[in-house]
């Protein structure tokens, strides 16, 4: 099994922040895949079909936020890639509301999106993986040039605090920008699909699990101290929130 990540190039770049591609050409047993919470939509191709949450999945899935855990598993030999966009996306590129996605993944095909049918049997027949890369730009680079206007406020909130999930950067935000809290979250919330409080929190969760999976730490304490839990067992608390499991449990998985 091989896995990397592509730097998207410049015409999709304003909409995406990477791709990950995972390749296995066998397997000997199920394939799971775990998806956690990260903060932002993620349009999802595989080009065999597998299942989550006990319903067989498709070859093309558009994802909101994803705040309870799910696993998507895999029986045959497989490609995946996957887009992971900006997290204010859905509603410029896709007309969708982002809090209509939240927790609810969707096929592609049933957003009424043009040639969607079209790209899907592309895509299973391409001859190689930079071929579905290619198809697959292309796809976004219109869903771009036929994009609705950003709105602004949430395109610089959702980047500070993805900078710094602390508990005081979402009043500091709001006086900087100079509206209530009420304004805010409801426009945060139809934008991005989650309150802003929580976006926070999915991105405190990222920011100590990179740490954990990079082991640059001696003890736990360390990891909850430095993304600013306020001990350990807080720590352990949120991370089997958006997990299911303790990092204890994380990491024994790959010793």
């Amino acid at each position: 099994m091989e896995s990397r990540n592509l730097i998207p190039g410049a015409r999709i770049a304003s909409y995406i922040d990477r791709i990950l591609i995972i390749e296995c050409n066998h397997l000997t047993t199920d394939f799971n895949l775990p998806l956690y919470a990260n903060g932002v939509p993620t349009l999802l191709f595989t080009s065999e079909r597998g299942t989550m949450e006990k319903s067989v999945g498709d070859y093309l899935t558009l994802f909101g936020q994803t705040v309870m855990p799910k696993t998507l598993s895999l029986t045959k030999g497989f490609i995946l890639i996957a887009y992971f966009f900006k997290p204010y996306s859905l509603l410029s590129l896709f007309n969708v509301a982002a809090q209509e996605l939240t927790d609810r993944p969707v096929d592609l095909k049933l957003l009424g999106l043009n040639g969607i049918t079209e790209l899907q049997e592309k895509l299973l027949n391409a001859d190689s993986i930079e071929t579905m890369i290619v198809l697959l730009d292309d796809f976004v680079s219109r869903l771009i040039a036929n994009s609705k206007p950003d709105c602004a406020i949430i395109k610089y909130a959702t980047t500070k605090i993805a900078a710094n999930p602390s508990k005081e950067i979402l009043v500091s935000l709001q006086k900087e920008m100079r509206i209530t809290e009420r304004t805010f979250q409801r426009n945060f919330e139809a934008k991005v699909g989650v309150a802003p409080n929580q976006f926070r929190r999915i991105h405190q969760f990222n920011s100590a699990f990179y740490q954990l999976l990079r082991k640059e730490y001696h003890k736990l304490s360390d990891i909850a101290f430095e993304n600013g839990y306020t001990d350990q067992s807080h720590y352990i608390r949120a991370f089997k929130e958006f997990t299911d499991i303790t990092p204890k449990e994380f990491l024994s998985y790959g010793a």
